[in-house]
């Protein structure tokens, strides 16, 4: 399978999907770039996957991706904690299909071509 490497070598490529990825969970919504929101797509939609189960192994598998960053100050309430208690049983009932990628207009800087990617 052929994946996009985005100018980065592999270790750099993974935190920048770490840190996207928690972003958008607990933003539930962000802007990219097309490239880079084509990419975390799957990732995305499979910790949702994981949190739709809720059990300790897929806590744990979700952990060993997602970072360990407050998503709610007041209810002192974390990523994963969000994705589990929140987002995976928000979407019980759908098969799939948890986020959208909506395009934008080109980068003022560069013209890079944007995206918003949110949690549908």
């Amino acid at each position: 399978m052929a994946y996009r490497k985005l100018g980065r070598d592999s270790s750099a490529r993974k935190a920048l999907f770490r840190d996207l990825a928690t972003d958008l969970l607990i933003n539930e919504k962000i802007v990219t770039t097309e490239a880079k929101a084509k990419e975390l797509r799957p990732l995305v939609e499979k910790t949702i996957t994981l949190g739709k189960r809720g059990n300790l192994h897929s806590r744990r598998q979700a952990a060993s991706f997602i970072r360990d960053e407050v998503a709610n100050e007041e209810e002192g309430q974390n990523a994963i904690q969000k994705l589990f208690d929140d987002i995976g049983p928000r979407y019980e009932d759908r098969q799939g299909g948890y986020t959208r990628i909506i395009k934008m207009e080109p980068r003022k800087g560069d013209g890079a071509p944007m995206a918003v990617i949110e949690l549908v």
